[in-house]
């Protein structure tokens, strides 16, 4: 979240000619950009899930009709959140083409709804899957790019599957989301026995070296296919690098914190205010756009940045210790998602 925070100030705070810092900044951290939170937003998906169809299993109130519901309520509420975005940004720029803009919500909106059948699954299919997606949509962009803009269906394909290319076009982010998804499941087969501690032989024979091995094998494909193409933006073997990216900088931290280097114990440290309202920074953040856009320069907007991230810290930290999860969207969606579910499976058991 902070480095979305820094890498949106970043290239709306720069002058038009000190743009070439953003673009070194950009092939510099972008693998822990959008790429990252989809693959976090699988993780997070699947231990729910499975959390939640664990406790399908045992109670009496909460069954496995009600968890279907809830799951798709919630996705549900992020695709109109994310239209409701889409739209206020299409009216800004006075461009109606944007309400269908592949921005990070509406990304893992429509996630959420295609990862539903594939929990079922193994984690290899998965594996497979998400790799082979990267490759059908190498070959669906390249065709699909000679029709941008016409009005026939290939033209409507390239709009409904990658209008705007920058950003975070579905058939190339999904698969982020997807090996998020093993990874949740080799978690969540490591730690649902309830035990404090995992054996850490078993941690590293079950996630630490194959994350590590696959996380280099990614690298090294990512870097040298195509060179240099891994360092340029939303390119083939950009999706490769940063995945490997991805893959080594998770397995190092849960590393640290398995072998007590991390107090996880502290969970609402100054960073961590960020995740605890993602939702809700992620839409608020855009009111920053208006604060310096187009006048600071690269040996200055540091300055700038680092005191908006400090404020911005202490004011969740305030906000938490006053309101706590009521000012956390992704909460009251979960709430209301959970309330409507448990509604309907109330009136379909009393009729």
């Amino acid at each position: 979240m902070v480095h979305m925070i820094v890498g949106h100030m970043t290239e709306w705070y720069l002058t038009q000619e000190s743009m070439w810092f953003f673009d070194i900044y950009r092939a510099i951290a972008d693998p822990i950009g959008s790429g990252a939170f989809l693959f976090l937003s699988g993780v997070s998906a699947v231990l729910s899930y499975r959390s939640r169809t664990k406790k399908a299993e045992i109670s009496k109130s909460y069954g496995k009709k009600t968890l279907r519901n809830e799951y798709f309520l919630r996705a549900f509420f992020i695709l109109i959140i994310s239209l409701l975005y889409n739209t206020f940004v299409a009216v800004m720029f006075h461009d109606l083409s944007i309400i269908w803009h592949w921005f990070i919500l509406l990304t893992i909106a429509i996630s959420l709804i295609m990862i539903w059948p594939l929990f079922k699954t193994s984690k290899l299919f998965r594996i497979c899957f998400g790799i082979s997606l990267w490759f059908l949509n190498q070959i669906l962009i390249t065709f699909l790019l000679g029709y941008v803009g016409q009005n026939n269906l290939f033209g409507v394909m390239y709009y409904v599957l990658y209008n705007n290319l920058e950003l975070d076009p579905i058939l190339s982010f999904f698969t982020f989301f997807v090996i998020g998804t093993v990874i949740g499941d080799v978690l969540y087969d490591l730690y649902s026995d309830d035990n404090k501690k995992v054996n850490r032989e078993v941690f590293k024979k079950k996630f630490l070296i194959p994350s590590l091995i696959s996380g280099v094998i990614l690298i090294v494909f990512g870097v040298i296919f195509q060179f240099p193409n891994f360092l340029h933006h939303r390119t083939f073997s950009w999706f490769f690098y940063s995945l490997g990216i991805e893959l080594i900088i998770f397995a190092f931290i849960l590393g640290m914190e398995e072998i007590g280097m991390l107090n996880t114990q502290k969970r609402y440290r100054f960073l961590s205010y960020f995740s605890y309202y993602s939702f809700t920074v992620y839409l608020l953040h855009n009111l920053l756009y208006f604060l310096f856009v187009d006048s600071l320069y690269p040996f200055n907007i540091w300055i700038y940045i680092s005191a908006i991230i400090l404020i911005i810290g202490f004011a969740l930290r305030s906000i938490h210790n006053k309101w706590g999860s009521n000012f956390s969207i992704k909460a009251q969606i979960g709430r209301l998602s959970l309330g409507i579910a448990k509604l309907i499976d109330n009136r379909k058991n009393f009729n």
